[in-house]
């Protein structure tokens, strides 16, 4: 496909010459609805300067669409870092452009160890309708997305009272049961965050909470394909369970993506080491300190995970997730065609671990921001 832009505005498209290169895919441009920082940027540091940078940084990879993963905290906080993003959309025409919504992970999650993940317990508590209207009046007129585990006692009014404030509830870090999933479903969550990771170490054979989200059309669930969360294996079987567009991919990266191999300290996984193929890890052990690469290089990668194509990583990078904004209120992202303000074209080919960003388009064209 090519495109004829004008002032940063798609206005047509047309069939690609059949003598290009073909590894050069044209894509829209990529939404990610759960990422937590990138390029030593961090969206929970409560920074509108940290804000600006880590968008910077996304557009310049392809990911024009970015959904801030603001992570258990305080309620003073989470004020804080809810603040700082709409400050930078105040501020910064990039910010604005790309940043359509908000996601909280947390700090409604189970406090079981493995469930939890990284979350600090300290900060895990009760879902709280008060708590809830309070990042709304922070966030208007952005949609919120928040990650709630349902096995809470008062969860499923807490998801009911939710819905009906216009957010948009994904389960996840949890130790649910199938009846507490199904009951959370039919309260109106529609989402699963990350599915696979935030749960216990150990799980029935059968029922379990991931088998009752697979098996629930209404969930649209998150995957990671960093090749570290999930294996080949569960990852192919959980996209096929889900079917035709009931499945996206996220990176949920944190600061450390994009970043160069090496030994850090971050405030939540304390020492740890950054490889170069991007798995990071506890320092000295095996254990994941968090996702660390970026949107583009999962869907690169997904294809040799799963031997499904790069056509349909595109996709769950792209008009799933769009899909899911949309239902949000949050309209023409993730698609290509007339009107879009939105493409990246990349170069690709099979085996090829990651993508090499070409050109980005939109949605505000300027250079990424230095590292800090």
């Amino acid at each position: 496909m090519a495109l004829r832009v004008e002032d940063g505005v798609v206005l047509a498209t047309a069939p690609a010459p059949h003598d290009g290169d073909p590894d050069i895919w044209l894509a829209p441009g990529l939404v990610d609805l759960q990422v937590n920082g990138y390029g030593g940027f961090d969206f929970n540091l409560g920074e509108a300067a940290q804000v600006s940078g880590a968008v910077a940084a996304l557009v310049a990879r392809g990911t024009t669409t970015v959904v801030p993963t603001i992570i258990s905290a305080s309620p003073a906080d989470l004020r804080d870092r809810l603040a700082a993003v709409m400050v930078a959309r105040r501020a910064d025409p990039l910010v604005e452009a790309a940043v359509p919504a908000v996601h909280v992970e947390g700090p409604f999650l189970s406090p079981v160890d493995g469930a939890r993940g990284a979350h600090d317990i300290d900060h895990i508590r009760a879902p709280d309708p008060a708590e809830l209207l309070s990042w709304q009046e922070i966030c208007a007129p952005l949609p919120l997305f928040v990650t709630v585990a349902p096995e809470w006692p008062g969860a499923v009014e807490f998801i009911r009272t939710a819905v009906a404030l216009g957010v948009t509830i994904s389960l996840g870090h949890s130790v649910a049961d199938a009846q507490q999933i199904a009951a959370a479903v039919a309260a109106g969550a529609t989402l699963s965050t990350h599915l696979g990771n935030g749960a216990g170490l150990t799980q029935p054979r059968h029922p379990n909470l991931i088998w009752a989200q697979l098996a629930a059309p209404e969930l649209t669930a998150g995957l990671i394909s960093d090749g570290f969360h999930l294996d080949g294996a569960t990852l192919r079987a959980m996209v096929l369970a889900k079917g035709s567009g009931g499945s996206f991919l996220v990176s949920d990266a944190v600061a450390l993506a994009g970043c160069s191999p090496g030994h850090y300290r971050t405030p939540v996984g304390g020492a740890v080491e950054l490889d170069a193929d991007g798995r990071l890890r506890v320092a000295g052990q095996d254990y994941l300190a968090g996702a660390a690469v970026d949107l583009a290089t999962g869907l690169a990668r997904l294809p040799g995970l799963t031997d499904l194509s790069l056509r349909r990583a595109v996709r769950m990078a792209t008009e799933v997730p769009g899909r899911v904004l949309a239902a949000a209120g949050v309209l023409g992202r993730g698609r290509l065609g007339p009107g879009a303000r939105a493409a990246v074209r990349f170069r690709w080919a099979v085996g090829d671990p990651d993508v090499t960003v070409l050109d980005v388009l939109g949605p505000v064209s300027r250079p990424p921001a230095p590292g800090p």
